[in-house]
This record gives C-alpha cells, sequence and structure tokens, in this order.
C-alpha cells in the first residue's frame, strides 16, 4: 500500500460516517444554522434556567400546585434526581459551541441533528412555561413532542457515525443522557396529569400501576440498548439517566411521605436493568 493509500484510509467508525459521500464545503446555510443554533441554545437554555427558579423565581416542583413534586404521585423521583439537568444542559451548550467552531460548517453529522437539538431545547423551555401556567395536560402533549424529536435524534447518531471524537462525546452523551431523563420525566409528568385528573387506580391501583410504569422505562432504555448498539456512546448514557431517574423513585418510595415498598424494590431492579443492559451489550460487542 502507497504512503498516499495509508494516510488517506478512514479511520475505523469515525470518517465517512454512515458510507456517507464527502460533504462538498460549508454553504450560507452551514453559517446560518450554526449561529442560530449557537443563539438560540444559549437562549433557551437561559430561559429553562429561569423558568425553573434559578433565578428566584417558581420551583417546577412548586408550580400547578405541586402535581410534580417529589411526592406527588407514586412514580415521582426524589428530588435529588432532577441535579441531571445540570449535565444536560451543560451539554447542550458545549454542543452548540462545539457545531459552531469553522472546521464543522459542513460536518454531515451537525448538518442532521443541529436543528433537532435546538427544536429539542425549545420544547424544554416551551414545557417549563406550559407546567408554570398550570395545564399538565398540555405540558404531556409538550414533553411527548420532546421524546419525538430526541427520538429522531437518537435515530440519526446510530446511523451516522462521527468523524471526531469531541463531536461524538459532547453529541452522543448529552443527548443520551437527555433521552433516558425525559423517558423518565415523561411517566411521571403523565402519572401526575392523571393524578390530578382523578382518575382512580384504573384496576391496579397505585402500586400496580407504579410497577408497571417503573418497568416500562426501564424496557425503553434496553429497547434503545438493542437499537443502537453499535453506539455505545449513546446507549450507555440513556441507560444511565434512566437507570438514575428510576433509582430516585426508588428512594422516594422509601423515603418521605408517600412510601410504597412494592415501587421501591420493582423500581430498583428496574434501574439496574435500565443502566447495566446497554453496558452488557457494549462489553459483548
Amino acid at each position: 500500500m502507497s504512503d498516499t493509500s495509508r494516510h488517506s484510509a478512514p479511520a475505523p467508525g469515525l470518517s465517512n460516517p454512515g458510507g456517507q459521500t464527502p460533504a462538498n464545503g460549508p454553504t450560507g446555510a452551514d453559517r446560518v444554522r450554526q449561529v442560530v443554533v449557537l443563539l438560540g441554545a444559549l437562549l433557551a437554555v437561559a430561559g429553562a434556567a429561569l423558568g425553573s427558579g434559578a433565578g428566584g423565581g417558581q420551583p417546577v416542583s412548586e408550580a400547578a400546585d405541586g402535581a410534580l413534586s417529589a411526592d406527588a404521585t407514586i412514580v415521582a423521583p426524589g428530588s435529588p434526581a432532577f441535579t441531571i439537568w445540570t449535565v444536560i444542559y451543560v451539554g447542550l451548550v458545549l454542543f452548540a459551541v462545539v457545531q459552531a467552531l469553522p472546521g464543522r460548517a459542513d460536518d454531515a453529522r451537525l448538518r442532521a441533528t443541529a436543528w433537532w437539538v435546538l427544536a429539542s431545547m425549545l420544547l424544554n423551555a416551551a414545557w417549563i412555561g406550559v407546567v408554570q401556567a398550570g395545564w399538565l395536560w398540555g405540558s404531556v402533549a409538550v414533553i411527548a413532542c420532546l421524546v419525538a424529536v430526541l427520538s429522531v435524534l437518537l435515530v440519526r447518531l446510530v446511523r451516522l457515525a462521527p468523524s471526531r471524537r469531541l463531536d461524538m462525546i459532547v453529541t452522543d452523551v448529552t443527548v443520551g443522557l437527555y433521552l433516558g431523563w425525559v423517558c423518565v420525566a415523561t411517566l411521571a409528568n403523565t402519572a401526575a396529569a392523571l393524578a390530578v385528573s382523578e382518575v382512580g387506580g384504573l384496576g391496579l391501583g397505585p402500586s400496580g400501576w407504579g410497577a408497571v410504569l417503573v418497568v416500562l422505562g426501564a424496557l425503553v432504555a434496553v429497547a434503545v440498548a438493542l437499537f443502537g448498539a453499535r453506539r455505545p456512546s449513546i446507549t450507555i448514557p440513556v441507560g444511565l439517566a434512566a437507570g438514575w431517574g428510576i433509582a430516585w423513585i426508588a428512594v422516594a418510595r422509601v423515603q418521605g411521605p408517600l412510601v410504597d415498598e412494592t415501587v421501591a424494590v420493582v423500581a430498583t431492579v428496574a434501574a439496574v436493568l435500565a443502566a447495566a443492559t446497554p453496558v452488557v451489550l457494549a462489553l459483548r460487542r
């Protein structure tokens, strides 16, 4: 093999993502995307932080008459679980900065995902606004849209290999944590809306539905791990974030006013399943 062919060979799993043809260079649309996503991300994260009470306003846990507090429903995570948002917000800002770097303008993977990441941030900010207004069923609709957007991102990131390790970290890890946490939050959000609507036990009772929901959350993480097994950089963060949220549901059911041993035990097992499955699959590969 000649020196030229040796040095031009793509790095395994990083270059020529997904068998794509090389980009033809940055366009005006690429430059616009970089600027809009950067500025939009900064504004969306700042707005979400202020709307969550960081600036002295009403915390989300106190909005809607406390419907989303740690003891509002049988599947509400304990308050410390929400510290994961700090990690997610930092990751989102880092993503926005990295995608705006000059060498990333024509990156095929960023072209395919940057607008979707911005859409997810705007939906998150919208969710906080809807909750602060007390519209719980509206918040369920918004968070369902957020899950859909993050699912599109998951599919695109699994199909397209990263060209740089830094981009892989700030994109895959951030989106993975984001998706894993929002899946658990969706269960808690829906349970809160049902509780406020006073729908009753629906045949299974609180403990039964609590157990079903935490198992469902774990199965989502397992499904993601199976679908994206070739991208453990995404699936492991999804599992860790989902496991983190479910584990804090277990903690909240043994500490505090809303104790439920059945949900606590099932949630503990579900948390281990969610966190361990993508790691085991990655090690097997």
